[in-house]
This record gives C-alpha cells, structure tokens and sequence, in this order.
C-alpha cells in the first residue's frame, strides 16, 4: 500500500512533520510507496499575482529536483484531484500540513469527506507555522486580539524542536504521468528560490545581517531586512528552524517578535475568517471610505507611484517591478491611502495581493487593517503617518527614492523628498502632490470623531 504527500505551503522535506508522517507510514508497508503531490487548484491559483506564480513555479522545480523527478504535478478541483490520486495509488491515506486560511478549511474538509467515504485517512500534522493558530488563547479561553500578550503566551507556549525525516528513504511513486507547470504571462523571472536557497538565505542573514537588525529593519534605502518573506509565504523554510538558532541579543529578539507578527495575524483571522476583508472592528466599516468606483482616479494614481509624494509613489513602483515592498514604506503607503485619499483598505490589500510575491492573506489584512486603525491594534484611527517625516527618518539621504523615481535622480540628497521645494523638482515630469497632506489629515480626524460620537 502507499501514502500520499499533499504539499501546499510546505514546499520542502526539511523539518516537515506531516511529511516526515507519511514516510514512516509508508516504511511500514510492503512497497514502501509514497506519492509526493502538488495540486494546481484554479481557486488559489487564478487570483495570485504572475510574480507570485513565476516564484512558485521556481519552487516547485527545485523540489522536484530534490524528489528526483518523482513530483506530480495535477491540476483540477482538489477534492477529485486528491480522491483521484490516492485511488490509482491504492493509498490508505493522504497526509496535509494543516491550512488554517478560510477557503483552506473549508477545501480540507470537503476533501477529508471524500477520502472517508472512500475508506481513506486524510492525516494533518504540524501547518505552517510554530505555534499553530487556535492554540494560544488566555486564561479564560477567548483568543487574543492584542499583540503583545499574545506574544508573551506564543513565547511561553513554545515549539517543537525540528522534525527530521526517518533515514531510510521510501520508494517516490508516481502512480500516473506529472503535468507539465502552468505557464506564465510576462517576462518576470525568478533566479534563485527553493529550500537549499531558503536556509542560505538565512544562514547569510544571521551572520551578517542580524547584528543592527532592530535599526536597519526600518530602513528601505539598507539592506536591513532578512528577505525571507518569500521562502515563509512558500514553506521552502519552517518558522520554527529559524526560531531555534534564534539567541537572546535585542536584535533576536526583535527579529523573533517579526516572526510572531505574522503567527499572530494567522491566529485571529482563524478565530475570525470573515476578517479576511471586513474590519475586525466592524464600527469602521461605517467610516465613509471611498473605493474603486467613486475614487477611481485618486486610486489609479496611487496604484502606479504617481502620487507626488516620493517615500509613497517609490514603494509603489518596487511593488510593480519586484513583487516586493519594504515593510516600513508599506505601512507609509497604506497610511497615505486610508488617512490621506480616504479609500477602503481592502483597495490596497487587493492591490497588494496582485503583486506580492509574499502575498499572505492573514499578513496582508490584517497589516492593512492595522494602518486603518480598525484591526488587533490598541492605538486608535488618529495614528495617521507623515509621507515626509517619514521620508526623512528612514530614507535621510534619499537613496530609496532615487533607486525607484528616476525622474527625481537628479536631485542628489534627502531634499528629493520635498521636490516642490527644489527649483529643479518637477524638471523631469514627476507629479505635483495630489493632496495636502496636513488638510488630509484634519479631514481623516474629523472622519474619526464623528464615528466615535455615533
């Protein structure tokens, strides 16, 4: 008999315990057969970005390489992929890395039915994260909605050492011919991806990048980030390998507390799926945000870095060009969106999902819905951010914005964030500032008071 492996967000054989499970199933069986399997589902697959599927497709070949060839790749509805699969195996069960995502849930349970009435297992272990979501709560029960006690019982609750594969390999089955990958629109290409890539990514970081860490972090113009935001969205590397090499330097700590932010975010849109695109504080949804249809021209603006103010329309353009955007500029631009064009977050979390290559649903409404003040987050709407107080701060010399704005590289120091205020700065068709920020500002307080007296 044999058993199959559903890889989803797990896209390696290093510390997997749900696929270490499998193996060992497997090692007890005559054949000792394992079908290692990735399903194309049109759901997950159709809405990510390109970017998103090119980095995928990566993924997937450097796994392949690491199975020998023996991936198969099927796409179709999951629930007659996987039945599929395991019948022509002659499987006795199907192992899962647990999804704790809305539509994974659900996906996972209607395929579980299935399986079953088939007389199959469907085996979930371990999901993608440290500590899985629904298991830290308080003491009374109720889930956290605020982060930082949540971040004190996540650290006392712990993790598991990494999982390790049994030693004896099992015989990789294909029990039907892999489907080629799907192709991809456009020219974006991805050189380097995979596990091996995933845990030298890491290895680098932590030698050279972690020391300064809680300083550079907020910088866009240093390479201060650990740029492992790809390998995490894809499961090429386990949360909890990092968090195990991790010591207890400030610098550590504070890179742990980034891991925990996206375990705390996977948390409460479990325990609230319909967070996914309604406030959690659902009394802002009343707020009187515009959206795609009555502020078409000021969004179209701000989706293509065209905003006039640099710090913004740069984070905008490297979101275009990389599929990527430093974590600061992304709490600038969200905050430019809501507080200054009084636009619905979900315009910008579903822009952001259009191009993020780290694209995660929980990370991405939930960052979003802390920058509009109606998420976890303690601090009120009135937290509004400076597009230029924060240029200043975080990119002092301009060095961010000239990398994405070549119409400002002429100006050549941090006065690039003000170019209404150079004689030169509008030379080479860089925009005006669409808006005041200090009336909009004024506008999105007032926006706020009248939802608090209602």
């Amino acid at each position: 008999m044999t058993t199959v492996f559903w890889f989803r967000r797990d896209l390696r054989l290093g510390d997997n315990p749900a696929l270490a499970n499998a193996i060992e199933e497997a090692l007890t069986t005559d054949g000792k057969k394992v079908v290692a399997l990735f399903n194309i589902d049109a759901k997950v697959f159709d809405p990510a970005s390109d970017k998103q599927k090119v980095y995928q497709n990566c993924s997937l070949t450097q796994l392949n390489k690491s199975l020998n060839g023996n991936l198969l790749i099927k796409s179709g509805a999951p629930e007659k992929v996987i039945l599929e699969v395991a019948q022509k195996a002659r499987a006795t069960s199907v192992h899962i890395s647990e999804d704790f995502e809305p539509y994974g849930r659900v996906r996972d349970d209607k395929v579980e039915a299935i399986l079953k009435k088939n007389g199959i297992k469907l085996v979930r272990t371990g999901s993608p994260y440290a500590v899985s979501p629904l298991r830290v709560r308080k003491d009374d029960g109720t889930p956290y909605r605020v982060y930082t006690p949540f971040y004190r019982a996540w650290s006392a609750h712990g993790w598991r050492k990494p999982a390790v594969l049994p030693k004896e390999k099992p015989n990789w089955f294909l029990p039907m011919k892999s489907e080629a990958l799907p192709q991809v629109a456009g020219e974006f290409e991805v050189i380097n991806c995979g596990e091996e890539h995933a845990l030298n990514i890491f290895e680098d970081f932590s030698k050279k990048g972690m020391r300064g860490y809680g300083e550079n972090r907020n910088r866009p113009d240093l390479t201060g980030t650990s740029k492992l935001s790809f390998p995490l969205r894809f499961g090429e590397i386990h949360p909890r390998t990092i968090l195990t090499q991790l010591g207890d330097s400030e610098d550590e700590e504070t890179f742990r507390k980034e891991i925990c932010w996206r375990e705390f975010y996977a948390d409460v849109l479990a325990h609230n799926p319909h967070s996914e695109t309604i406030s959690l504080n659902s009394t802002w949804e009343k707020m009187g945000w515009g959206n795609s249809k009555t502020h078409a021209s000021e969004l179209t603006k701000w989706k293509n870095g065209l905003t006039g103010y640099p710090i913004v329309d740069a984070g905008m353009r490297q979101l275009i060009e990389t599929g990527w955007m430093h974590n600061r500029v992304r709490m600038i631009v969200g905050s430019f969106l809501v507080k200054d064009l009084h636009i619905h977050w979900r315009e910008g979390a579903a822009w952001f999902m259009e191009h993020l290559i780290d694209g995660d649903i929980a990370s991405n409404s939930h960052g979003w819905q802390w920058v509009a003040g109606c998420g976890t987050d303690a601090a009120p709407y009135f937290r509004i951010f400076n597009p230029i107080t924060q240029a200043l701060k975080f990119d002092p010399k301009g060095d961010y914005v000239r990398t994405w704005i070549k119409e400002l590289s002429h100006i050549t120091d941090g006065s690039v964030h003000e170019p209404w205020k150079h004689p030169l700065g509008h030379a080479h068709g860089y925009p005006e500032p669409m808006v005041d920020h200090a009336t909009e500002r004024e506008h999105a307080l007032a926006m706020y008071e009248k939802i608090k007296k209602n």
